[in-house]
């Protein structure tokens, strides 16, 4: 947890001051947005090339290049505002992300006993959202207040303060599971569920602010990105009595309620009530799909194909929802969001499968 949430801070301080920063040297809109796509596209290169690297070099070395990727190029960030520069950065600190969200959820679940998994899951859910709730806005603030200098200089040095946690992580590589994957579709059936709410959360991120009022919104994701943790381990504890298989129908039902609320965007209960029942389904399902794709396949590849399906599925949420939003406008295109969500709920029905119960 410790490695994990020093790296993702120094990602989150960046996320939105580097495309800013990017303006400052002539690129526009259009090349600020490139900062972002080529940044994630980086990260889901990377997240494929994982398990192999795991398998061949271990956890503590490929945690260590995730740190060392997000780290190092922010220092170099000063050096120029070019678009080029920046973005050939921006690619080098996406891949760092994908190393270090996949090596970091895959090791969590082979550290924590089987019984105790979900909570564990949940708990370090927590640990890494932390990162969100306080990076995004104090990256911007402090670009503004202080100049994008100093900024870059501590997000770079903050991932690299994580190294000497990795020294502390075991040198082992991914246990293989000898019994393999049960049923390879019900993994795919869950990566979907989940993408489906990332797909979501693309949209709400994006353009809560623009279809209403820009201080509502704010708030409105503020409550969401508190909820959204705080979801997830409560989900993991109730996962390690019962099983997690009965949280994916009320984690789905209000995702695409909380959505659908946003209908009324002038209105002000239904868009922060809105948000707030959204976190918290964003929560249970990303805790109740990883737990469950973690009884039925590897670690690794396990790890990567959710987190696959998380930073996919906001690319692909954002860029289709702006495409579809001039024929639809914001309330109409929200609706349709939320009934897509609700299009899910069919694949909750999973095979059942052995867990190991957690005692009282």
């Amino acid at each position: 947890m410790a490695a994990s949430t020093a790296g993702l801070l120094g990602f989150y301080l960046l996320f939105s001051a580097v495309p800013l920063y990017a303006t400052t040297g002539g690129a526009g809109g259009l090349g600020a947005g490139a900062v972002t796509g080529v940044m994630m596209l980086a990260t889901v290169v990377a997240e494929l090339a994982v398990p192999w690297s795991l398998s061949r070099f271990g956890y503590r070395a490929v945690m260590g290049l995730g740190l060392a990727l997000l780290g190092l190029p922010a220092l170099l960030l000063p050096l120029s505002a070019g678009l080029g520069w920046v973005l050939g950065i921006s690619a080098l600190r996406g891949a760092g992300l994908g190393v270090l969200v996949v090596t970091g959820t895959a090791l969590t679940a082979e550290l924590v006993p089987a019984e105790r998994r979900g909570e564990g899951l949940g708990v370090y859910g927590v640990a890494v959202g932390i990162p969100s709730v306080l990076g995004l806005p104090l990256g911007l603030w402090a670009s503004d207040a202080l100049g994008h200098t100093p900024v870059f200089v501590v997000a770079g040095l903050v991932p690299l303060a994580g190294l000497p946690a990795v020294l502390g992580l075991p040198a082992k590589r991914p246990v293989r599971d000898p019994g393999g994957v049960v049923v390879s579709g019900e993994l795919i059936k869950l990566a979907t569920v989940f993408a489906a709410a990332t797909v979501a959360t693309g949209v709400m991120v994006t353009f809560l602010p623009l279809a209403g009022s820009p201080e509502l919104a704010s708030v409105a994701l503020l409550i969401q990105s508190l909820a959204t943790p705080a979801a997830r381990w409560l989900a993991g504890r109730h996962g390690d009595r019962h099983g997690s298989a009965g949280l994916l129908k009320p984690g789905v039902l209000a995702c695409a309620l909380g959505v659908g609320l946003q209908f009324w965007t002038g209105g002000p209960v239904a868009v922060v009530a809105g948000m707030a029942l959204f976190g918290a389904g964003l929560g249970v399902l990303q805790n109740a799909t990883l737990a469950l794709m973690f009884e039925r396949g590897e670690a690794a590849r396990v790890s990567t194909l959710w987190n696959l399906a998380f930073d996919a599925g906001m690319g692909a949420g954002a860029m289709g929802f702006g495409l579809v939003l001039g024929y639809t406008g914001y309330p109409t295109g929200f609706a349709i969001v939320a009934a897509l969500m609700a299009a899910t709920l069919p694949l909750t029905r999973l095979r059942a499968v052995a867990y190991v119960r957690r005692p009282r």
